[in-house]
């Protein structure tokens, strides 16, 4: 099991985000990412994330948000990956030539059209949300095959099935049970993008979660 940190550094309506392009056998190679790396012996989550962003961009981000945690089964045919998802909006120092790839602050509405892990299209617009979440997302041969995760609130957790989330408030005795209404069909239960009907599916035109016409 390896423990992990993932930043996203935001200002200005752009994010921080690093091209894997230096490093020979990386795991990561050509993609887009967060900044972010392993924790260390007795290090916090929080200790790790300020010292892996300082390490890779040069910034020394202050009071980084934890926004959620990934769990990455059996990741690069290696061991389980947990992840600790962060936001940070205040910083101070100067971009540095990072030996880990280039960096380059991406205007918020592109970050999609970037090369990316095909999990991180699903989890980046989840950063915008207030909610936290614990998701999932197993990967065969460097393709992702299935994913599912779960949103906390203060009142509570909205659990989710396969892939997608059942969007309705929780209640404190159990899981929320999923309630029908007819704006549910008019933006994405993950993201809250537009969506379009095809073939009684339900498309986000976002993050490409799909779902039936007849759910719940």
């Amino acid at each position: 099991m390896k423990l992990a940190t993932l930043c996203y550094v935001k200002f200005g309506g752009k994010t921080l985000m690093i091209h894997r392009i230096k490093k020979e056998n990386d795991m990561h190679a050509g993609k887009w990412n967060g900044l972010g790396g392993k924790l260390e012996p007795g290090e916090t989550p929080e200790e790790c994330v300020i010292r892996e962003v300082r390490e890779e961009s040069g910034l020394t981000i202050v009071a980084p948000q934890l926004r959620g945690i990934l769990t990455f089964p059996a990741f690069n045919q290696e061991e389980d990956w947990y992840a600790f998802v962060f936001v940070a909006h205040r910083f101070h120092g100067q971009l540095i030539d990072s030996s880990e790839g280039e960096l380059a602050w991406i205007d918020d509405h592109r970050l999609l059209e970037l090369e990316l892990w095909e999990g991180d299209r699903i989890f980046l617009p989840w950063l915008e949300q207030e909610r936290f979440f614990s998701a999932k997302f197993v990967y065969q041969a460097g393709k992702l095959t299935d994913y599912s995760v779960v949103f906390y609130t203060p009142d509570g957790y909205t659990p989710a099935g396969r892939g997608g989330v059942a969007d309705s408030p929780a209640r404190e005795s159990g899981p929320a049970v999923p309630t029908y209404r007819p704006e549910d069909d008019a933006e994405c239960w993950v993201c809250h993008g537009p969506v379009i009907k095809r073939h009684c599916k339900i498309v986000c035109l976002r993050c490409g979660f799909t779902r039936d016409c007849s759910d719940p």
